[in-house]
C-alpha cells in the first residue's frame, strides 16, 4: 500500500494542507475542533511525516551529525553512548561518521551532513583537522572536541590531557616507584603528545630519566611496547600508559612474562572505560567520564542551534580524576578519586569535573 501523504491526511479532514502543517508542527493558531480532526486522519491513514520536506518547511531536521577518527574501542563506544542519550532527550537524532583520523574523509563526511543536519560535534586528535571541519562546516554550528587547545576561538570541549598525565605520574611517584615508563600514542595526535610532555615534565621534577615507548592507542600497541620493554630487560617499577587499552595490553604482556603487577610494577592508564574496573588487577586510571563528556558536548551543541548567534566559543576543560585501584597497588582499599592538577584555564573558558573522595 502507498505510503499517505500531507494531502491525503488534508482531504480526509476536510482541511487545508497549512492547516495539517500548522497541527503537526505546532506552528501557529488551529482550531480543536480541526487540530482533532487532523489527528485522527493521521492515525487512520498511519501517516508518518518525511522528514526531508519537513526540513524544508521548518528549516530544521531536529539532526546533528557526529564525525569522530574512529568507531572501534571501549572509548569511542562509550562516547556515543553519552551522546546518543542527551540527543533523545533533547528531541533530536544522531548521524556519526568516522574519518578514520584522515581530513580527506573528513571533509567528505562533513559536505555529505550539510543540508541533513542542523549541527555538528567534531572530535579531531589534529589541530589543521579541526579546523578544517569548522570551515567546511559554513553556518552550521560546529562543537569542537578534544582539538587540543583551549584558545581556538570556537565552541570546544578539551581534556587536560597535560595536567592528567602529571596526575598519573606523581601517584606512582608517591607510591614509591622512581623507573617509569610511558608508552605513548601515536606522534602527531595533539592528545598524546600533550600526554606524553606530562609525563616528561612530572620526571623532570623528580629528577628522573624518562622512559619512552610509542604505540598507537590499541591494545595491540600497548602488548608489543611493554614486551619490547621486557625483552631489552629494563629496570622498571613503575608504567604510564597513554590510554586504557594500551595499558591493558601491556598487563597482558607482563602476566605472560610472569612481572608481577603491583608487586613489580604499577601500571596506570588514562580514560577509564568500562574494561579497566573489570581487568584483573582492576587498573588505576585518570577518569574523563567518557559518557558524561558526551551528554554535556550534546547539550552544548544544542545551546549553540537554537541560539543561532555565533556568540558561544568558550572552551570547557574536562579534568581527569585520578581512580586508585588494585594495579598501583591499592587493592584492598575503596576508589579514591583526585582531579588532575593542571595550569591555570584561558580566560574565558569554563570547566567539567569534579574533585571527590569516596
Amino acid at each position: 500500500m502507498k505510503a499517505a501523504t500531507i494531502r491525503d491526511v488534508a482531504l480526509r479532514a476536510t482541511v487545508s494542507v497549512a492547516s495539517v502543517s500548522r497541527v503537526l508542527n505546532g506552528a501557529g493558531p488551529v482550531a480543536e475542533p480541526t487540530r482533532r480532526r487532523v489527528l485522527e486522519a493521521v492515525e487512520a491513514l498511519q501517516y508518518v511525516p518525511h522528514s526531508g520536506a519537513r526540513s524544508l518547511s521548518t528549516s530544521k531536521t531536529n539532526t546533528v551529525g557526529v564525525i569522530l577518527p574512529d568507531l572501534f574501542g571501549e572509548f569511542f563506544s562509550e562516547l556515543i553512548r553519552g551522546l546518543d542519550v542527551a540527543a533523545r532527550e533533547h528531541g533530536y537524532h544522531l548521524i556519526v561518521s568516522s574519518s578514520h583520523d584522515d581530513a580527506d574523509e573528513a571533509s567528505a563526511a562533513i559536505r555529505s551532513m550539510r543540508g541533513r543536519v542542523d549541527g555538528l560535534i567534531v572530535l579531531s586528535p589534529h589541530m589543521d583537522a579541526a579546523n578544517l571541519a569548522a570551515s567546511l562546516a559554513g553556518r552550521l554550528p560546529v562543537l569542537l572536541m578534544n582539538g587540543g587547545a583551549t584558545d581556538a576561538g570556537r565552541p570546544s570541549i578539551v581534556v587536560d590531557n597535560h595536567g592528567g598525565a602529571v596526575a598519573a605520574v606523581r601517584h606512582l611517584l608517591d607510591t614509591g616507584r622512581t623507573r617509569i615508563a610511558h608508552i605513548a600514542g601515536p606522534s602527531g595526535n595533539l592528545e598524546a603528545e600533550s600526554r606524553l610532555a606530562g609525563y616528561g615534565e612530572a620526571m623532570a621534577r623528580a629528577g628522573l630519566d624518562t622512559i619512552v615507548v610509542e604505540g598507537d592507542f590499541t591494545q595491540a600497541s600497548g602488548h608489543r611496547a611493554a614486551a619490547r620493554l621486557i625483552a631489552e630487560g629494563q629496570p622498571l617499577d613503575g608504567l604510564f600508559a597513554g590510554n586504557d587499552m594500551m595499558a591493558v595490553g601491556a598487563l597482558l604482556a607482563f602476566q605472560e612474562a610472569g612481572v608481577r603487577c603491583p608487586e613489580d610494577i604499577a601500571v596506570v592508564g588514562f580514560d577509564d572505560v568500562p574494561i579497566a574496573e573489570l581487568v584483573r588487577p582492576s587498573l588505576t586510571t585518570m577518569r574523563i567520564r567518557i559518557a558524561e563528556t558526551g551528554r554535556s558536548a550534546l547539550k552544548r551543541l544544542v545551546g549553540l542551534i537554537e541560539a543561532n548567534t555565533g556568540a558561544d566559543v568558550a572552551c570547557d576543560v574536562v579534568r581527569p580524576e585520578l581512580v586508585i585501584r588494585q594495579s598501583s597497588g591499592q587493592a584492598a582499599t575503596p576508589d579514591r578519586r583526585v582531579a588532575a592538577n593542571s595550569a591555570p584555564t584561558a580566560t574565558g573558558s569554563s570547566q567539567l569535573g569534579e574533585v571527590r573522595d569516596v
